[in-house]
């Protein structure tokens, strides 16, 4: 009966989730760890005891962090290769820490050779760095480490632990990737230290290394600039006559880093700032996932275009049931049998396939006369899988198993390889049942589509119906405005072959959920017209953005829009939801931000007040790391070209996220700037090489930031900010503020109560320095984060700042104008 109360007990636990703390850092022989309990350590920043990872029915002793605001993020297994059934054991027995199960059996230990005394002087102490370390304390003055954790890494390396050879004991420190998601037993994938080269490898099942991180130079990696020591971590080499070692801290406590052998094949470094809701990934290598080694599998080909796996022609995956969860780790197999003993080659055929990039090395290279012999030769031969021809008399032939085939562009230089298929009996049914599959599809997605059109088509009728009721006369104006959504496509497609990956909302939903653009759901103004709060099907808010037909934005502006904001995906970016757009109506569909935009509560008398200090400090972070993701992380290269307190909205709990990409450009490659012939914008926001010459660049960017800073932290405008004594913007107020030591003088009253005084100060000295005069003075987005981020930086003194001082002009200078002579256009002040 009490076995039975013991195990009831122990189910409850873990199908709720619960753990049992022991209380505690430490573990020893006459405090053990069970099942269900945990020790955390002293800090609070790690736990240490028993769990099931993912969606597997094993459970495993591990460490992860402590806090739920990172979920249950595992960085080390003890166990790995052995699960733990119903009831387990860790404690000290005999000088070692073990893992026992309810049989008393030994599941893993830590293999001490050395006996210790039986004093029970052998603890073990799970540290505030994620080290789990046993040590014996005979000696309480001196404890002697007998093992620990950091010397033997699952998959993740952690400040402070080192990657490297210890040459007294011969033992290499691994970074073993999971089998998968829910498996922690070792996988394919392995990070390691080339101590000959002084350099990162990763390799393909421990022996074919596919990556390389170049030669230590002494800062960073020859081949990895994104491991900068001076950015978010110091990296450190580390060779002497003991050991040579990779290692690395963290430069301030705000940020948590851990450094991953992913199951992709990837090595990943994840960063977690106080105020994140997930892990950021802040570099991978290798930075394309066709690169990783065996991505595919076996016969498996990755598409570089689209990072996905295909099987060769007459091929077909190992294991479908995989190949549907996107794990193509099998590979492919052949659909039909080679006859390796016919005697002639109709027995058995070669596919063809061009522009690829061929495996590795090849097993046998000859020289033949012409390409026939070379096909000969590989059909002769039964372990002959695949041959090419280089045209020049030299025959590449490679034995069983294909890896790491990757299928290119067509502007992108590759090679055609013949692979060795199977009888045509086996093909010909093969392709029977493909043709089966194809009709069956067929006919089912033929049958969905017309049930999906009767459905729309009733659902049209029903809400052309409603708002007939609620206006009357909607109805005929909803006739007038409404467009096919294939017209919509064509107009969105012209002159741009690119797909727009983004739902297209009917005139007619709009209209029912804006209450026909009814006043009432009107919620904000801007430069290209008038936002609307509108309520769609199941309650869900969208703010509505209806460009009006005098804004100046046409149909360039808006397709570059709605193409840029679909492929962005950032916290501190706003989320597009959808478009319309017709002959008479161009819509775009944002996510509902209830606290608007950020200069309805800066230049309030009122609502300024709501956001004190931190919540100003968090924005300004908040819009850094946007256009860091814009500039720097994304996979295109964004210059926004109207950044503006009006274009960052606050969401509920009064985040920031940038939007308006009307006048965002994209820049090629490694660009970082450009140049136009008409010149956009906003007044007070836009740099000085942009408005006199047409220069944009990232830098024009980063001066609008500046600009943005300034007002956050001041309360005022930079137009129209003037002062009694000389005609001044808010710049050169600054500035003149700077030079006299005098900047505090700058914070809103509001805020000099409370605020942090050095962090201010730090801001005003980061906003002077992006809005210096010559823009290759002013730093990138991803330095600015760093110096915002850092504590006790020495910051770099700013220049004069641009339009420092101006003659008097008119308080109208801030609204909208048209195109001059000189092609500049300048948008209002005002939020959008």
């Amino acid at each position: 009966m009490k076995n039975n109360h013991s195990f009831l007990v122990l189910f409850l636990c873990f199908s709720l989730n619960i753990s049992l703390c022991l209380g505690g850092d430490t573990i020893s022989a006459n405090k053990p760890l069970s099942f269900g309990q945990t020790i955390v350590s002293s800090g609070g920043n790690f736990e240490l005891g028993i769990f099931r990872p993912g969606k597997s029915v094993n459970f495993y002793i591990g460490i992860w962090y402590k806090s739920d605001n990172f979920g249950k993020t595992v960085v080390w297994v003890a166990n790995r290769d052995r699960s733990l059934g119903s009831s387990a054991n860790l404690t000290i027995l005999q000088g070692n820490l073990v893992l026992l199960d309810r049989f008393q059996g030994l599941v893993w230990s830590t293999h001490i050779p050395r006996k210790v005394t039986p004093k029970n002087s052998v603890v073990a102490v799970l540290r505030d760095d994620g080290n789990l370390i046993l040590s014996d304390m005979s000696n309480s003055s001196t404890p002697l480490i007998l093992w620990q954790s950091f010397d033997y890494p699952t998959d993740t390396f952690l400040p402070g632990a080192k990657l490297g050879y210890d040459k007294r004991t011969k033992r290499k420190q691994v970074l073993i990737s999971w089998k998968n998601l829910n498996d922690p037993a070792p996988g394919l994938f392995s990070l390691e230290l080339d101590t000959r080269h002084s350099q990162l490898v990763i390799k393909w099942n421990r022996t074919t290394q596919y990556w390389a991180s170049g030669t230590w130079t002494g800062d960073t990696f020859r081949l990895m600039s994104e491991m900068r020591s001076d950015y978010l971590d110091n990296y450190t080499y580390t060779d002497n006559e003991n050991e040579s070692y990779f290692t690395y801290s963290l430069y301030y406590s705000a940020i948590t880093s851990r450094l991953v052998m992913d199951v992709s094949g990837q090595i990943k470094q994840l960063t977690w700032f106080n105020n994140s809701t997930s892990w950021n990934q802040f570099w991978a290598a290798p930075k394309k996932q066709c690169n990783v080694y065996a991505n595919c599998g076996a016969f498996g080909v990755c598409n570089n275009a689209n990072l996905s796996c295909n099987c060769l022609s007459g091929f077909k995956p190992r294991s479908d049931r995989e190949w549907n969860t996107n794990d193509y780790s099998g590979g492919c197999v052949r659909e039909g049998k080679l006859q390796c003993n016919a005697i002639t080659e109709d027995n058995d055929k070669f596919w063809m396939s061009s522009i690829m990039r061929l495996p590795a090395s090849p097993d046998t290279n000859i020289t033949v006369g012409a390409a026939s012999q070379c096909r000969s030769t590989c059909f002769s031969n039964c372990s002959c899988t695949a041959y090419t021809y280089d045209g020049t008399r030299t025959c590449s032939i490679w034995n069983g198993e294909l890896f790491n085939l990757q299928q290119l562009s067509k502007i992108e230089t590759g090679r055609t390889i013949f692979i060795k298929s199977g009888s045509p009996e086996a093909q010909i049914k093969a392709k029977k049942s493909m043709k089966l599959k194809a009709i069956l599809s067929s006919i089912t997605a033929l049958m969905l589509l017309l049930i999906g059109s009767f459905s729309y088509i009733y659902y049209r009728r029903r809400m052309a119906k409603r708002a007939d009721r609620r206006k009357g006369t909607q109805g005929a104006q909803i006739s007038h405005w409404h467009k096919a959504e294939g017209e919509a496509k064509v107009l969105m497609k012209e002159n741009n072959d690119e797909v727009i990956d983004v739902p297209y909302f009917q005139l007619e939903t709009i209209l029912a959920a804006t209450d026909n653009f009814s006043n009432e759901n009107k919620i904000g103004q801007g430069g290209f017209g008038p936002v609307y709060k509108g309520i769609f099907p199941g309650g869900k808010e969208i703010a509505v953005k209806r460009l009006s037909s005098h804004s100046g934005q046409g149909i360039d502006e808006f397709k570059n829009e709605v193409t840029l904001i679909a492929k962005l995906q950032h916290r501190n970016l706003v989320r597009l939801f959808g478009y319309c757009i017709n002959a008479k109506e161009q819509i775009l569909l944002y996510e509902y931000m209830p606290n608007k935009s950020l200069d309805a509560f800066i230049f309030d008398g009122k609502l300024c007040k709501i956001l004190d200090w931190k919540k100003r400090y968090d924005i300004i972070l908040g819009i850094a790391r946007g256009l860091a993701y814009l500039h720097h992380d994304s996979r295109l290269r964004i210059i926004h070209r109207d950044l503006k307190t009006g274009n960052i909205l606050l969401d509920e709990e009064m985040n920031p996220k940038i939007s308006d990409f009307g006048l965002a450009r994209i820049v090629e490659g490694k660009s970082t700037e450009a140049n136009t012939k008409k010149v956009v914008g906003t007044f007070g926001y836009m740099s000085p090489e942009y408005a006199s010459d047409g220069l944009f660049s990232i830098k024009s960017d980063v001066f609008s930031f500046g600009v943005v800073v300034l007002e956050i932290i001041s309360g005022r405008k930079n137009t129209g900010f003037y002062q009694s004594e000389e005609a001044l913007n808010l710049l050169g107020y600054a500035w003149r503020l700077w030079i006299e030591e005098r900047a505090m003088q700058l914070t809103e009253k509001s805020l000099l109560e409370s605020c942090n005084r050095s962090e201010v100060l730090k801001c005003i000295n980061v906003a002077l320095l992006c809005v210096q005069e010559d823009s290759n003075a002013r730093p990138n987005m991803s330095d600015v984060i760093v110096m915002l981020v850092r504590e006790g930086m020495s910051l770099p003194k700013p220049n004069r700042a641009a339009f420092a001082k101006r003659t008097h002009m008119s308080r109208t200078s801030s609204s909208p104008s048209k195109v001059s002579n000189n092609q500049l256009t300048i948008t209002a002040a005002g939020g959008r």
